[in-house]
């Protein structure tokens, strides 16, 4: 019986092309170069190259040192593990919703589990994946006490480990540069004192993560450098630094208890380690109707905080945009490369861009809408795939500034 011949105008032929090319590898059975494959299947060697790293990316081809080809008897998916930090908390939400579109977009399966911001539940659930045998962890978790067990964990199960936000040893770390993250926010709170109080201020509180360990503490010390920077005439004293722990309620009570003491200063500058502590923060100088002398910056630019940052004469005045919703693609194809062996650099810095009050006024409410929907906008992050240097500046979006490294000896 002959074989019916389908229309021609429901043919894909970059379809048909894949499995030209997956034919003929399946029929030699043994490695070929990209030169002898462009020979056999008719079409441009360009569309061959891509035709085959996309195979090869989606496990039906393999690629050796020596850059041949050859089938794979079982193609699979690759499956991740990623450990989010809770989903009680905005930021994370984000993350975790930008890991699943990127996860289905790259064919990879992921496997998410939550830490609930808890040390002992984030080493639980490092067992779970080292049970299900995924092939790579992502692990958003920030108790410094628990690092080096799970990444002990993973390092004895042979599964690659990519931390977010906070190092873990032998892991290859994605997240923000918190020193320069800091730093900006110092620098707004600053140009504030300097408009709104004559360049003087009585206190700088930090309210910083100290269970997340020095690198993540850099955040309250670059704001403390970012403010010496520009108001170089505020005592060492006026700077204080209290365990946060990253909390909205813990935020509350810390400042509504600090202004309770000091209740005729004015000019207090209120560096948080999140939105979420900055928020509570602010329920505490609302309570006490201390708003026209305290002035807060935070951290994330969760849609709460830039809605907050409308409002007329809101102290909070400032929140450092870390492109939550760019963490997706970047973790994934940084977690493909990975397992492909490829060199990747041990730190990989996500983009900011400080956001105030006045640049929400004069364009930056594009941003609040990215927020208040979840949506990735592409249009605001013109983000090239490729992971930033080592030791180079974090990835910026065009025309946007990089904060000066001024840490010691730099």
């Amino acid at each position: 019986m002959p074989k019916l011949k389908p229309e021609k105008s429901y043919l894909v032929p970059a379809v048909s092309k894949v499995f030209d090319i997956l034919e003929l590898l399946q029929r030699e059975k043994r490695w070929l170069s990209l030169e002898q494959i462009y020979q056999k299947v008719k079409a441009p060697k360009t569309t061959i190259y891509r035709l085959l790293k996309t195979c090869v990316h989606r496990g039906y081809v393999a690629q050796g040192p020596d850059g041949l080809y050859r089938v794979t008897s079982q193609p699979r998916k690759m499956c991740f593990g990623f450990a989010a930090q809770s989903s009680d908390m905005p930021f994370s939400e984000i993350v975790t919703t930008s890991l699943r579109t990127a996860a289905v977009r790259y064919g990879v399966e992921l496997l998410v589990l939550d830490n609930r911001y808890d040390a002992e539940i984030a080493v639980r659930n490092a067992d779970r994946f080292v049970q299900d045998h995924v092939d790579l962890v992502i692990e958003f978790q920030i108790d410094h006490s628990v690092a080096a067990v799970i990444s002990d964990k993973m390092a004895a199960a042979g599964i690659p480990l990519v931390a977010v936000d906070m190092p873990h040893p032998h892991a290859t770390y994605f997240g923000a540069d918190n020193y320069r993250i800091g730093y900006s926010a110092g620098e707004a709170l600053a140009r504030y004192a300097i408009k709104h109080w004559k360049s003087k201020a009585s206190w700088v509180l930090g309210l910083d993560l100290e269970q997340a360990g020095a690198f993540v503490q850099n955040r309250a010390t670059g704001a403390f450098s970012g403010i010496r920077a520009l108001l170089p005439g505020l005592a060492v004293e006026s700077f204080v630094r209290i365990d946060s722990r990253g909390l909205r309620d813990k935020g509350y009570k810390l400042v509504l208890e600090f202004l309770k003491r000091h209740p005729k200063d004015r000019g207090i500058l209120i560096a948080a380690h999140n939105d979420t502590v900055a928020l509570g923060a602010l329920q505490a100088v609302r309570e006490l109707q201390r708003e026209q002398s305290v002035a807060i910056a935070g951290q994330d630019c969760i849609a709460e905080a830039l809605e907050e940052m409308k409002k007329p004469g809101s102290p909070f005045i400032a929140s450092n945009e870390n492109a939550a919703e760019t963490y997706g693609e970047r973790l994934i194809s940084l977690g493909l490369s990975i397992l492909r062996g490829e060199a990747v650099p041990p730190y990989n810095f996500t983009v900011h861009k400080m956001v105030t009050q006045e640049s929400l006024r004069a364009g930056d409410r594009a941003i609040v809408q990215q927020r208040a929907t979840g949506r990735n906008s592409n249009q605001n992050h013109s983000w090239d795939g490729k992971s930033a240097p080592s030791n180079g500046p974090a990835w910026r979006a065009p025309g946007e500034s990089v904060v000066p490294d001024r840490r010691p000896g730099k």
